[in-house]
């Protein structure tokens, strides 16, 4: 049975399509009588084989969700029920003009998944997989031309993005952002335009581990790249395993890490053309600074706190001590000069629960029992402590 290809819907691009896919899986023939060409799929004649012949319906126009939903209930009822059946007739009431599953039936025969044998005056089902990649194949098209499409796009933005912020723009040497994820998808994209240098102050002790999980991958771009980067943090973070972990993995792709005992304020210097310092009023403001003196400046601060900060991955007994002493003495100092325990716990780069453990820990080492007694005991301690200093010289 040959079944006709109607032209239709048919454009010359898609009929070369099907011309080829002929080639592979059948022939066309033509018809004289009806001057229209049909697809004849299966087996040829003296083959050995059972000759399987599907019928082949218009070519198929784009469809959408909406028509999807429709096939995954009322339609896909009906065709399970031609399948299950063997065929329809083509007068019965349920597919009839104003019947039940008319609309069903229009859009399966549209589909495809329906075609009439007019030996028998019976629709048959047709197998889904012809049908399949004729449906789906042009939306794969459609999406990699949306895909490549909307690639060529962010590339473009990209450019310009990088043109912008490479040059300081003249009567704008400071710029405000606000709002975190304008500061996020600005600090990713100024580290993507690193090209030669990254300073970075990360303080507040440990970072959590979603911050730390998007920032290697960033990093270690940048340093497969070929960018040089250096980052310090407070001692506190030596403690957080997530911390250590991004450490491990920046360390081995080239970077420099190294903590410091004193409070420090967070802060990024790109190629030192471009800085990036919190606003005053909290982490969802930062300001970029542009102007090169400014910038210049602000290099010479990192590389004063970075001589005085030790290895992050030195591990060396003395060198634990060395920091342990560090931070015995910061709290002391944090103490001695009145600050609360939050503002405290921050300068240190530690909870204030962890805060309150060290002073608990001094209350022990002074053997007093009150804050009062511990900030005396601590000044006679530094009383003590410059007598002697000044002993020799008498």
């Amino acid at each position: 049975m040959l079944y006709p290809l109607s032209y239709s819907r048919a454009s010359a691009a898609v009929l070369e399509d099907w011309h080829m896919l002929a080639d592979l899986v059948g022939w066309f023939e033509s018809s004289p009588a009806s001057g229209r060409r049909a697809l004849r799929v299966g087996s040829p004649r003296g083959c050995g084989l059972p000759a399987l012949f599907c019928i082949i319906g218009q070519v198929i126009p784009e469809f959408d969700a909406t028509q999807r939903e429709l096939l995954q209930n009322e339609a896909g009822d009906l065709y399970q029920k031609v399948v299950v059946e063997g065929s329809i007739a083509h007068d019965d009431r349920r597919i009839a003009t104003g019947g039940a599953d008319h609309a069903s039936f229009a859009f399966l025969l549209d589909l495809g998944l329906l075609a009439l044998d007019p030996t028998t005056n019976r629709y048959l089902p047709v197998d889904p997989a012809i049908v399949q990649s004729r449906v789906v194949a042009p939306m794969g098209r459609r999406a990699a031309e949306l895909l490549a499409e909307s690639t060529g796009w962010a590339t473009t933005f990209a450019e310009l993005g990088l043109a912008f912020r490479r040059t300081a723009p003249a009567d704008l040497p400071i710029v405000e952002l606000r709002g975190l994820p304008n500061i996020n998808r600005f600090l990713t994209a100024a580290v993507g335009d690193a090209a030669e240098e990254l300073l970075t102050a990360q303080p507040d002790g440990a970072r959590s581990a979603s911050i730390l999980d998007s920032a290697v991958e960033r990093d270690t771009r940048a340093l497969a790249r070929g960018v040089k980067m250096r980052t310090l943090y407070q001692h506190s973070a030596r403690r957080s395993v997530v911390t250590r972990e991004y450490v491990d993995q920046v360390t081995r792709a080239g970077a420099e890490v190294r903590t410091l005992d004193e409070f420090f304020n967070r802060l990024i210097v790109v190629d030192r053309r471009l800085a990036i310092v919190p606003g005053l009023e909290g982490s969802h403001v930062a300001i970029v600074i542009h102007d090169a003196s400014l910038v210049a400046y602000i290099a010479d601060i990192f590389e004063r706190f970075w001589e005085r900060a030790r290895v992050f991955t030195d591990r060396a007994s003395a060198t634990e001590r060395e920091i342990a002493d560090d931070v015995h003495n910061m709290t002391v100092r944090m103490l001695v000069e009145g600050h609360s325990d939050n503002a405290s716990a921050k300068r240190v780069g530690v909870s204030t629960r962890t805060y309150a453990g060290y002073i608990a820990s001094l209350k022990a080492e002074y053997g007093v029992e009150t804050r009062f007694q511990l900030g005396h005991a601590i000044a006679q301690q530094e009383l003590r402590d410059r007598v002697r200093e000044r002993a020799p010289e008498q």
